[in-house]
């Protein structure tokens, strides 16, 4: 078996090319350069395109007791694993929506002042019917159905169909 100067042995293997300076200082600076574009796609990339709507869970939850929402205001409730929001409008119709912006999934409130429904990651609004009105949101809200049955409130899921 024949070996080499350092008295290893030669497996037949070319030796390896050392790398220059410029070869390494090109290899860093184009590494960081691709690092950076990353930086900076990655976030365009996910504004324009808005994440996968999920499941919420379950079909029906008790969001509140009758009484314990003034009129004009709003409660966000658990919908399975995400929030809800349920509105007591000023007239005394309850109203159930998600609570969950269709643009970058931020949780939404009731601004009883706007008498709309506002996110406050991109300053979007909803109408009390879940339709957005402004801003970058790019679906409307999800709605639910209210049912009042003795002293609970319970949210169900609306069936397509």
């Amino acid at each position: 078996m024949a070996s080499s100067d350092t008295g290893m042995a030669d497996m037949g293997c070319p030796p390896a090319k050392p790398v220059s300076r410029r070869g390494f200082a090109e290899l860093l600076l184009g590494s960081g350069l691709a690092a950076t574009a990353a930086a900076f796609i990655y976030p365009v990339m996910r504004y324009f395109v808005p994440p996968k709507t999920a499941d919420l869970g379950g079909d029906s939850v008790v969001a509140a007791k009758v009484g314990e929402l003034k009129p004009n205001s709003g409660k966000i409730f658990r919908f399975g694993s995400r929030p809800g929001l349920l509105i007591l409008t000023a007239g005394g119709e309850y109203k159930a929506l998600s609570a969950v912006c269709t643009h970058l999934s931020c949780t939404v409130q009731y601004r009883p002042d706007m008498g709309e429904i506002w996110c406050a990651c991109h300053n979007g609004t909803y109408g009390l019917d879940g339709r957005n009105i402004s801003g970058p949101p790019p679906r409307p809200l999800q709605a639910f159905n209210v049912d009042v049955r003795g002293d609970e409130i319970f949210v169900t899921r609306r069936r397509e169909g």
